[in-house]
């Protein structure tokens, strides 16, 4: 099996993600369509796709935007397993069909979700109730036509989807390290700082979010193994 991931900063990776990919045995690369000649022919042969954040919208008249929205709607109509993470949710969202616009607050930091009742039936967030996650986005998305919600947050209902059984959407940010989450503060020009509701500790919550990725990102892994494995299946037979 093998992932491609679309970054969209060198400062918005895979983090906590990566380290789960290599435990599981899953190869991985990096598609950089915003830095362009970037290399795509990897693209059309992964097994699975990450949509990953970003400080620009879904809604952004960009080219390497379109591509990803091509690129997640091919990878939907050939049932490719599909994870987007903030932004990475947000296009998912856009190429299914859904609007993208402004939350009505922005919500940054370290904030809780609680997961609905349909999650506890959902093969990766199974037995998770509430949790304390990192957010950093000021737009949010309609649910999809079809799709179930996972979670939910004070500020922002649509936390986490799910698409069909093999496409996911999450608005917060279970993937994030400390180093990841000092790096936006050091880029935004202190827009963090004037709109989070408190001072941003990029080491609080750490030691959970480190588990909870090992949590959600282990079992997706799973699931998109399986999902991978019968899909060849079907098209070999």
């Amino acid at each position: 099996m093998r992932i491609v991931a679309f970054r969209h900063s060198q400062s918005d990776g895979l983090g906590l993600v990566a380290g789960v990919l290599d435990a599981h045995g899953i190869a991985w690369q990096y598609a950089d369509l915003y830095d362009p000649p970037a290399e795509t022919s990897a693209i059309e042969d992964a097994s699975a796709l990450i949509v990953l954040g970003g400080s620009m919208s879904a809604n952004d008249d960009l080219p390497f935007i379109r591509r990803e929205i091509d690129c997640i709607r091919s990878a939907v109509t050939s049932r490719k397993p599909l994870l987007g993470i903030c932004l990475g949710a947000q296009l998912i969202a856009k190429a299914l069909g859904a609007k993208v616009y402004a939350n009505s607050k922005r919500e940054i930091g370290w904030e809780s979700v609680t997961f609905t009742e349909a999650a506890q039936n959902d093969p990766v967030f199974h037995g998770l109730r509430s949790e304390v996650t990192f957010h950093w986005h000021g737009e949010t998305f309609d649910l999809p036509t079809g799709a179930e919600l996972l979670a939910s947050s004070a500020a922002c209902r649509h936390q986490a989807f799910r698409f069909g059984d093999r496409v996911y959407g999450l608005q917060f940010h279970p993937e994030v390290m400390p180093q990841m989450i000092s790096q936006w503060c050091r880029e935004d020009d202190g827009w963090a700082d004037r709109e989070a509701t408190q001072a941003i500790d990029p080491y609080a919550n750490s030691a959970r979010a480190r588990d909870l990725a090992q949590v959600i990102f282990g079992r997706w892994c799973e699931s998109a193994s399986a999902r991978t494995d019968s899909r060849r299946r079907t098209i070999s037979g």
